[in-house]
């Protein structure tokens, strides 16, 4: 019975949790920018796309943003218990790397929740007017592109996000030093630059290369190298 009567089974129950609302989510998050955008773009999906937005897409965004609801809550939950229960300050090396893919995953629960699901909120309503004869909403395009943009940065944001929660407890040698202000003005200050620019109008040249599933995954494993180039140099 540890498992519901003490902090370390609860912290397991938790972690559980977290882990199984995260598949939910990333998966989601996968399945649409690597499978259903470049099919959408496709002579077989172009026609398909009304249709599976007004069926499939609702349903899809209801598990994508409700997994990232349970992620976030239950992410930050563990660090609080770590931190108030079991005395790890927030300097400790595992608490930077956590921190450091917190952040990560914090930009990406914000973009779920205020940039890409009221956006395809306009973008079902579109499909759906339309396809009962009316006229298409004037804003459901550029809605649809600030959407995707957000998406691809959480695809994008994924990739060094699951490095740092990973090596936090299975690289205890990387991040393991004391200059942590320095480290967060920096690596804090790349990640902010991602987002912001994620944010930005569709079609500024710094987001080419989110517009290819290739492009977000080589811009995903540069993040990654970067953020790990500077613990590592910080650390030395």
């Amino acid at each position: 019975m540890e498992l519901f009567t003490t902090g370390a089974g609860l912290e397991v129950l938790m972690r559980w949790l977290h882990v199984f609302a995260g598949v939910i989510w990333i998966g989601v998050l996968y399945y649409f920018n690597f499978i259903q955008t470049p099919f959408f773009g496709t002579e077989v999906g172009g026609p398909a796309k009304g249709p599976m937005t007004r069926g499939l897409v609702p349903n899809a965004l209801w598990w994508f943003r409700w997994g990232a609801m349970f992620t976030f809550l239950s992410g930050w939950t563990i660090v609080g218990y770590r931190a108030m229960s079991l005395g790890i300050p927030m300097t400790d090396g595992y608490m930077t790397k956590i921190m450091t893919g917190g952040l990560m995953g914090t930009f990406m629960f914000a973009n779920v929740w205020f940039v890409i699901w009221p956006a395809q909120q306009v973008v079902i309503a579109n499909a759906e007017q339309v396809a009962a004869g009316g006229d298409p909403i004037p804003e459901a395009a550029a809605r649809g592109g600030k959407a995707g943009m957000a998406s691809r940065t959480n695809t994008l944001f994924s990739i060094p996000m699951l490095f740092f929660m990973i090596s936090a407890a299975n690289l205890p040698g990387f991040l393991s030093g004391t200059n942590d202000m320095m480290y967060w003005l920096v690596a804090g200050g790349v990640i902010v630059a991602v987002e912001i620019n994620g944010l930005i109008g569709p079609g500024a040249a710094t987001q080419k290369p989110l517009t290819s599933v290739s492009g977000t995954i080589h811009g995903g494993l540069a993040l990654w190298l970067v953020l790990y180039l500077i613990g590592a140099l910080l650390n030395s």
